[in-house]
């Protein structure tokens, strides 16, 4: 295996880290578990202080 293999086969193994850490943060942020969570942090800007 020569350098040029090697440096191909770490741009795959980079590619797809990427993807699966990609598919990860969009199934977290779309999960129903957080969704309370998610809303009530979207109302922030609107709270009035007291």
């Amino acid at each position: 295996m020569d350098l040029r293999q090697v440096g191909e086969m770490l741009g795959s193994v980079w590619i797809i880290g990427s993807i699966v850490v990609f598919i990860g943060i969009v199934a977290w942020a779309w999960s129903a578990r957080n969704r309370r969570r998610f809303e009530q942090d979207a109302r922030i800007p609107f709270k009035e202080k007291d």
